[in-house]
């Protein structure tokens, strides 16, 4: 892992592998650009960067009103400003996605397009409580064995899931202490749940226009099936506004697609090459 420093002298984390294409992955809400280890492999023509946001991963912790949309964006175009990058594909899981919006509406220029992975400008109620559940919280389990199996019974929306892809997960995820197992980001992040701005919610009141932003630019979007995050409707209106829009519904699979899955791959592929 590499650092660099932010505008407010936080240190984030972030790796730059590959070259080519610059694509720009941005991680979901509470998690880091391992995220992006699966899919990576698949990638070998692009120049990969993930970053792990601030209070995330291996960055710094911060100030917990700056774990918002709109700083994470700054943070980002930080980063590809350090890596001297003018412009960037953005490949954005859930959080990442509303952040790769945010940008087309504040920094187009700075963009090649952008790959939504599992979220759209309308966040369901449903799946925002899952995430209120568990945000902030160290879970019960004992062991990184025992949390893995924990989440191949809870994750709802997946299956065929093999017990492999869970202790993945649970290793890149969690932290074993030896006496516990922890949480591997900010706890404070599930303060914005509590937040009074608006663009620090999880949840934006209204994000078409950030969508909208996103014309003209080379734009797919990859959904969990059984998603409980992103409708099967509000994909559907995306498509309509977009109908260049790349799609890919892929089955077995809840928020999020791991994007490694077949259908997500040829997506993301066909997205690359039409950000080239």
């Amino acid at each position: 892992m590499q650092k660099f420093q932010t505008f407010d002298g936080i240190s984030l984390a972030y790796r730059d592998e590959g070259a080519g294409l610059p694509v720009l992955c941005l991680s979901g809400l509470t998690r880091n650009g391992s995220d992006f280890d699966y899919v990576a492999p698949h990638l070998p023509d692009v120049r990969l960067i993930r970053l792990d946001y601030r209070g995330r991963g291996q960055s710094d912790w911060a100030d917990p009103a700056t774990y918002t949309p709109a700083v994470e964006g700054r943070d980002a175009l930080a980063l590809l400003d350090h890596l001297g990058i003018g412009k960037a594909a953005i490949l954005g899981t859930s959080r990442g996605g509303l952040i790769a919006m945010l940008l087309a509406a504040s920094a187009k220029d700075r963009l090649l397009g952008a790959c939504l992975n599992d979220i759209g400008p309308v966040v369901a109620t449903e799946g925002l409580e899952v995430i209120r559940s568990y945000i902030g919280k160290n879970p019960v389990a004992t062991s990184i064995e025992d949390l893995a199996m924990a989440r191949a019974r809870l994750m709802t929306g997946f299956a065929n899931v093999p017990y492999s892809r869970w202790l993945d997960e649970a290793r890149k995820h969690y932290v074993d202490t030896g006496e516990a197992i922890t949480i591997n980001y900010d706890p404070d992040l599930a303060r914005i749940f509590d937040a009074p701005e608006p663009e620090a919610s999880p949840a934006p009141a209204d994000f078409w226009p950030f969508f909208d932003a996103l014309d003209g630019l080379p734009l797919a979007l990859v959904r969990g099936a059984n998603s409980d995050l992103l409708s099967g409707d509000t994909a559907a209106e995306m498509r309509r506004r977009r109908p260049d829009m790349g799609f890919a519904d892929v089955p077995d699979r809840g928020h999020v697609p791991f994007l490694d899955e077949p259908e997500a791959l040829s997506v993301v592929r066909a997205w690359l090459a039409a950000c080239r």
